[in-house]
């Protein structure tokens, strides 16, 4: 699929469930902000609290795998390049605290003080 083609919702949660590898962090972005408004809020993941504004990929990512029910390795795959190469390949680093907290908490560790995405009319 060329990144010029909208991608569907379903497909993309196909392919977060059984081809994760081929996500990109970038489409993931692209595909929530075309279908939801977003209101930044402050949301805790496991050890990490976030305040609003901050962390914005990561709340996005999270509330969209929550209100799509996605597991937890689904999930990670959304953040792309960053869960596989910044975070699976330095195990030990200390970059991306909020992928590395969900790896660690789950979605047991995961709660926003509101909904940050709205479906768009």
């Amino acid at each position: 699929m060329s990144d010029t083609q909208q991608e569907t919702l379903s497909e993309f949660i196909e392919r977060a469930t059984h081809r994760g590898e081929s996500i990109e962090f970038e489409h993931t972005i692209q595909l929530i902000d075309s279908l939801y408004d977003f209101t930044p809020c402050a949301f805790k993941n496991g050890e990490q609290t976030n305040d609003a504004g901050t962390n914005l990929g990561s709340c996005k990512i999270l509330a969209f795998a929550k209100q799509h029910n996605l597991s937890e390795q689904a999930t990670l795959h959304c953040f792309g390049q960053y869960y596989r190469h910044d975070v699976l390949k330095n195990p030990d680093g200390d970059d991306h605290g909020n992928i590395r907290n969900f790896i660690k908490s789950g979605w047991d560790g995961v709660s926003f003080q509101n909904n940050p995405l709205i479906t768009r009319a």
